[in-house]
C-alpha cells in the first residue's frame, strides 16, 4: 500500500485535536476536583464552629439530610417510624 501523506497529515491533526479534547476534559475534572474539596474544608469549618458554639453536629448533619429530602416521604417514613416504636412499646 502506497502512502499517502494527505492523509497523514489529517490522521495527525485529528489525533491533535484529540488529545487536546481529552486534556481539556481531564484539566477541567482535576479544578472541579480541587473545587469539591474546598467547599469540603468549608463545610467543615461551618460545622466545626456550630460545635463550638455548642450545637449538636450529629443531629445538624440530619436536619440537613431532611431537609434535601420530599417532605412526603418524610411524613411517611416517621409515621412508620411510630407504628414500629408503638408496636414495640417504645
Amino acid at each position: 500500500m502506497k502512502a499517502d501523506p494527505q492523509f497523514d497529515q489529517m490522521a495527525d491533526k485529528t489525533y491533535r485535536a484529540t488529545a487536546d479534547e481529552l486534556r481539556q476534559f481531564i484539566e477541567r475534572f482535576e479544578r472541579l476536583a480541587e473545587e469539591k474539596s474546598e467547599i469540603a474544608d468549608q463545610q467543615k469549618e461551618v460545622m466545626s464552629e456550630a460545635k463550638g458554639r455548642g450545637y449538636d453536629t450529629k443531629v445538624l448533619r440530619k436536619i440537613i439530610a431532611l431537609r434535601k429530602r420530599d417532605k412526603d416521604d418524610v411524613a411517611e417514613e416517621e409515621a412508620i417510624m411510630e407504628l414500629y416504636k408503638e408496636a414495640l412499646g417504645m
